[in-house]
């Protein structure tokens, strides 16, 4: 087997906490008293526009939560989408000894709606050791659908063996395994290390 020449990272759930995933949305019902159930519900329906590109934050919004009159404005509710990030340390700490080595293409295969993965790209400066993003918002694409792993081995030009991808979720794993790439299914940074190390990859000292 080849020696792997690129890692792939999904960003919520392993290297940042979910943007705005199940538990964020339950506490902006709760504190900004709107009918969960309704919210639910319609999140459910916007979400795959939203994460794919086809409609902004501002559409979203609209078509979820300001659809009728409210006691508080866009701004503060956006403000709470946005305060919902944050980064996991132990883990952000890993990427960053493997990308110290100066070895491998780091890039992010995610679903994230525009607005919110751009501003953690900023925030969270993961520029830093990524080199490309290959986001469900830019693509039009959304995991686990094969797509997205085409394109960013068609892109980067790799061979899907010497492709690791690394996911919180094992069903977004199924599909990149299917190409051939090799996957870590994460749970925590101390296995990630441990995972990567099995794979062959070199982890520069902390």
């Amino acid at each position: 087997m080849p020696d792997v020449t690129a890692l792939f990272w999904d960003v919520g759930g392993v290297i940042l906490s979910n943007g705005w995933d199940r538990p964020a949305r339950a506490e902006a019902a709760r504190k900004f008293e709107i009918d969960w159930e309704e919210f639910q519900d319609r999140h459910e329906l916007a979400s795959p526009a939203f994460e794919s590109g086809r409609i902004t934050l501002d559409t979203y919004l609209q078509r979820t939560v300001f659809y009728r009159k409210r006691s508080f404005t866009r701004e503060e509710f956006t403000d709470f989408i946005f305060a919902q990030s944050t980064e996991f340390p132990e883990s952000r700490a890993v990427l960053s000894s493997v990308a110290a080595t100066g070895k491998y293409l780091l890039a992010t295969i995610n679903n994230e709606p525009l607005e919110l993965n751009e501003r953690r790209i900023r925030e969270f400066d993961l520029r830093r050791d990524f080199s490309a993003f290959f986001s469900s918002c830019y693509l039009g694409l959304r995991k686990p659908e094969e797509g997205i792993y085409r394109v960013a081995l068609e892109v980067t030009q790799r061979k899907p063996e010497e492709c690791l991808f690394i996911d919180d979720r094992e069903l977004n794993l199924e599909s990149a395994r299917q190409l051939g790439m090799r996957t870590i299914h994460f749970q925590d940074a101390a296995q990630l290390r441990r995972d990567l190390a099995a794979a062959g990859v070199s982890v520069a000292e902390a």
